[in-house]
């Protein structure tokens, strides 16, 4: 029997006999408690049964990496559909991929409820429960094909990825058996800290016209301690999800007689969109922005101009027929913005020249996808456009970034960053296909992000169809990575509208570069964030109902008057509770309203002219001036600042 050396990690090289396993040497060299779930064989990933025959270097991969998380949670997956497959013989498993946090399975079967993902979630435990080896299987190509012959959606997913001429490898546990490359895990018993947590539609590709099937998403961890964390930022979401909040603030609706995906903004709804707005246009105004309003809907010729025809038709809404050609429900305000800026002759003096506006655009997304206010088919766009020359590109985007940064601070957001958002040469169809403008534009913008001291990561494939952008990535309540806002650079408009400017030599010059920036996104997506973020808790100016006067008894009625009128004039949003309830009820009813303040009204308080105020967090402070209670929070109102203290 031949020898081999075997590097392990940091600890040297080992002589073992040819043909033991990657996890034989990682128990022997780091014993039976290393953590271990897969190893890496020189820089490989591989299961712990690999047969190392010659000599190479072998790291543990640690269930509470990225690399193992990974694994894990891909065996999970496997896991899932197992238990699918034993309860609905009839199921057909398509893919299963981990995710963040976890990981998901599509299944072409009839919908389950929470009834059934609880009876699925047991028959996991008891998988787990039942120690079962994970084997990894080769097959050849008519193997292969016959073992999932029964499977549409393998054969098909075999067409794509591997081909008719090869074969590959299945991952076989018990009598379920899965196509996959792997690694996985050893057992099913590694696999305890999981939890199934929600159902929802799926289409096969992603394609609506092809089989709707069942996503069951689930997550998993490498330790108990792991898993209950996840299951108290769970729990810390839900108390922060901004369905919830919107239905107990009364801020917006959706009805399904008007349709999914298409918010009404209730009262107390409007008013904050309005706020925000009105933000927007001061702040846009400081940074010398112009605006205009355009139509929600164009002829077919404009949006073919623009490129949106066809490199984003999916997300646009089906054509209507009129008797002057066909029209579209607009999914962009770029194309009527380009029109505006080529409406008249433009001279070099001008430049650069930003037109803004907080449009109305339509976008058709999926119903299976929809999600509250973070995805709509409605979108009140904080939308601009900016007409520059290359040499103003930099501080076009640096001034951007600045804004952006601005409204972040005043909103409250810190947890964000930036990725720089390139194109993918290898899958040209989704883009313009001009690749040196692609790689000089990105090189400019990466040059402008260094310069600006701003970190940032790079993601290929990320780009808009006519140009790189730079993205502020969000992290939620639920730790999830999102994006809120862009930053685009855009070469091509130029020549597809035929924008140009007179030079300072008198001639017409078509270097027009276009920026679209949206920092404060699309409002309802921006209102989602903003209403996780504080838990419902606004700041005081950007709350519906900023306070909230409580009468401990009718006799205190005519002060509340006094007091209503006093703030109504200073510009307060306040509401009364002349109510006969209690106000331990009073203040439990209003609560979920999330005033700033609450302002509680009795004997004291009308004999002396004060109020107490109730602050969100439940503290209190009495005998304030009701004077200076209407100067204080008037303050904190115009100065968009945080909450008064309520210190004694």
């Amino acid at each position: 029997m031949s020898m081999i050396s075997v590097e392990v990690g940091e600890d040297g090289p080992h002589e073992y006999a040819s043909g033991i396993s990657a996890g034989e040497v990682i128990k022997n060299v780091h014993g039976r408690k290393s953590g271990a779930v897969a190893a890496l064989v020189d820089g490989e990933e591989r299961d712990m049964s690999y047969a190392l025959e010659e000599n190479c270097k072998v790291d543990p991969i640690l269930g509470d990496s990225e690399k193992g998380l990974y694994i894990l949670r891909h065996s999970c997956a496997h896991l899932l559909a197992q238990a699918v497959t034993q309860l609905y013989p009839d199921a057909k498993p398509t893919i299963g991929p981990p995710i963040e946090h976890g990981f998901y399975y599509d299944f072409h079967m009839d919908p389950i409820g929470e009834d059934g993902l609880r009876e699925i979630e047991k028959r996991m435990r008891d998988l787990v429960k039942s120690n079962i080896a994970i084997e990894r299987e080769e097959y050849d190509n008519d193997s292969l094909r016959e073992l999932f012959g029964a499977n549409s959606f393998k054969l098909e997913i075999m067409d794509d990825k591997i081909g008719h001429d090869v074969g590959s490898s299945a991952y076989r546990q018990g009598e379920f058996v899965d196509l996959c490359r792997g690694p996985h895990v050893s057992l099913t018993s590694q696999l305890r800290w999981f939890k199934l947590t929600s159902t929802s539609q799926a289409y096969w590709r992603a394609d609506r016209n092809r089989e709707s099937l069942v996503r069951i998403y689930g997550m998993c961890y490498s330790s108990k301690e792991g898993l209950k964390q996840r299951e108290r930022q769970i729990e810390e979401a839900t108390r922060r999800d901004h369905k919830k909040i919107g239905r107990e603030m009364s801020l917006y609706m959706i009805d399904e007689l008007i349709g999914k995906g298409l918010p009404v903004w209730l009262p107390n709804g409007e008013i904050l969109k309005s706020e925000i707005e009105k933000f927007a246009v001061e702040t846009e105004k400081s940074y010398g922005y112009v605006r205009v309003t355009t139509p929600v809907l164009g002829k077919k010729e404009l949006f073919e101009m623009s490129g949106h025809l066809p490199h984003y038709s999916d997300g646009m809404y089906p054509p209507m027929k009129m008797d002057d050609g066909e029209y579209y429900l607009k999914s962009m305000n770029c194309p009527m913005h380009h029109l505006v800026f080529s409406n008249s002759k433009r001279s070099y003096r001008e430049l650069p020249i930003r037109i803004a506006e907080y449009g109305t655009v339509y976008r058709n997304e999926l119903s299976g996808t929809l999600a509250g206010l973070l995805r709509v088919r409605m979108l009140s766009m904080n939308d601009a456009h900016i007409y520059c020359t290359l040499d103003q590109v930099a501080g076009e985007v640096g001034s951007n970034v600045r804004m952006a940064q601005e409204y972040y601070e005043t909103f409250g957001f810190e947890d964000y960053d930036f990725r720089l958002s390139l194109w993918d040469p290898e899958n040209k169809d989704k883009y313009i296909d001009q690749p040196e403008n692609w790689e000089a534009t990105q090189d400019h913008l990466r040059r402008i992000m260094d310069d600006l001291d701003v970190d940032y990561t790079e993601a290929v494939g990320e780009a808009a169809f006519y140009g790189p952008k730079i993205d502020i990535q969000f992290r939620t309540a639920l730790g999830r990575e999102e994006s809120l806002a862009t930053i685009q650079l855009d070469f091509a408009a130029k020549d597809r509208f035929g924008l140009s400017y007179m030079d300072e030599t008198g001639n017409e010059n078509g270097e027009v570069f276009v920026i679209h920036r949206a920092p404060l996104s699309t409002h309802e997506r921006f209102v989602a964030f903003l209403l996780e973020q504080w838990a419902g808790n606004l700041p005081t100016w950007l709350s519906p109902l900023q306070a909230q006067v409580i009468t401990i008894s009718e006799k205190h009625r005519k002060y509340a008057d006094r007091v209503r009128d006093s703030l109504e004039l200073a510009g307060v949003r306040v509401s009364v509770d002349d109510s006969d309830n209690t106000i331990g009820k009073k203040i439990r009813m209003h609560r979920k309203n999330r005033p700033a303040y609450m302002l509680i009204l009795g004997d004291e308080e009308m004999s002396s002219g004060t109020v107490s105020i109730r602050g969100r967090s439940g503290s209190q402070k009495n005998g304030v001036k009701l004077e200076e209670f209407v100067s204080d929070i008037s303050a904190e109102i115009s100065n968009r600042s945080r909450e008064l203290s309520l210190d004694e």
